[in-house]
């Protein structure tokens, strides 16, 4: 029997929310999460941070060093952890650094030597944000295939007649810049220097500039590496990891990533290895992924 007009309404009962299938997701900057303006989108943007909000870590993995990656973490809205120098450093935003994995100043000094031939293209990085954080002997070569890296740079940029006098301390690496078909001589070169044992060779190559980039870094040391330490140190299993990149040397963290996806705009061989394809990065590929794997929505490619 009722008593007055008024009841206890019955509970709504409400699905409970799946949470996300990832717990860790890395993406590359260049050509990945940058478009061709060198810009992150809006649509980009907002699928990074309603993965955050979601509870999914998200990690930059970049080949950038890490002050010039910070400008594109800083537009996130909150504060990730950067895998930078193709993953010899990584770091917070906030400059706490987790792990350095430096190319040693003797295994320099022969790569140096061994590669006499290319030293107008050769680049020595540093972990430092003064003057000397980039060194290098002369712009002659360089000027016309980086410019505009070396134009944002200038204030880092040292030069030392040899390099070899500025291996006072580890630098992060050594890089090769130039036209592609200059930089397959320099990897012939750099096979041929028995240093194999000692470095490992990532390169990036970017075809519609005729640009590759030759990064020489310390054994072992990738971003698969670096996103494999990450991720055991956060208790992340594999199957739970996300990966996004574009380009050479984001292969090895692909190769880690439970759920590797490629963009678009990756070359052929990347797409030849049977990793999820999204849209490239003048058309939101990042967030097609992103939606992909929190939505289970067709990327659409």
């Amino acid at each position: 029997m009722r008593r007055g007009g008024n009841r206890t309404p019955a509970p709504v009962l409400r699905s409970p929310v799946a949470p996300p299938s990832i717990r860790l997701l890395a993406v590359d900057i260049d050509g990945t999460l940058l478009n061709p303006e060198s810009v992150i989108s809006t649509a980009d943007l907002a699928a990074i941070r309603r993965a955050h909000d979601q509870g999914v870590e998200v990690i930059l993995g970049t080949g950038r060093r890490h002050s010039f990656a910070l400008p594109v973490a800083e537009q996130f809205g909150f504060d990730p952890w950067l895998i930078s120098s193709n993953g010899a450093i990584t770091r917070s935003l906030a400059g706490e650094t987790f792990h350095r994995a430096l190319l040693p100043a003797r295994t320099c000094r022969k790569l140096c030597g061994a590669m006499l031939e290319f030293r107008g293209s050769t680049v020595l990085t540093f972990d430092t944000e003064n003057k000397g954080a980039i060194v290098l002997e002369h712009l002659d070569e360089l000027s016309n295939v980086i410019q505009r890296w070396l134009e944002k740079n200038l204030r880092y940029i040292d030069f030392v007649v040899p390099l070899e006098r500025s291996l006072t301390t580890d630098p992060v690496q050594a890089m090769f810049c130039g036209p592609m078909a200059r930089m397959r001589q320099a990897l012939a070169g750099l096979a041929a220097s028995g240093l194999e044992k000692e470095i490992t060779v990532l390169r990036t190559e970017y075809p519609a500039r005729d640009l590759s980039i030759v990064d020489i870094l310390n054994t072992g040391c990738s971003k698969g590496h670096a996103l494999k330490r990450w991720a055991s140190h956060r208790g992340i299993p594999r199957e739970q990891v996300m990966a996004i990149g574009d380009n050479y040397n984001d292969v090895e963290m692909l190769a880690f990533a439970g759920r590797p996806f490629i963009m678009g705009n990756a070359p052929l061989e990347l797409h030849e290895r049977g990793w999820a394809v999204t849209l490239s990065n003048a058309e939101n590929g990042v967030a097609a992924a992103i939606e992909q794997v929190l939505d289970g929505s067709p990327v659409g490619v």
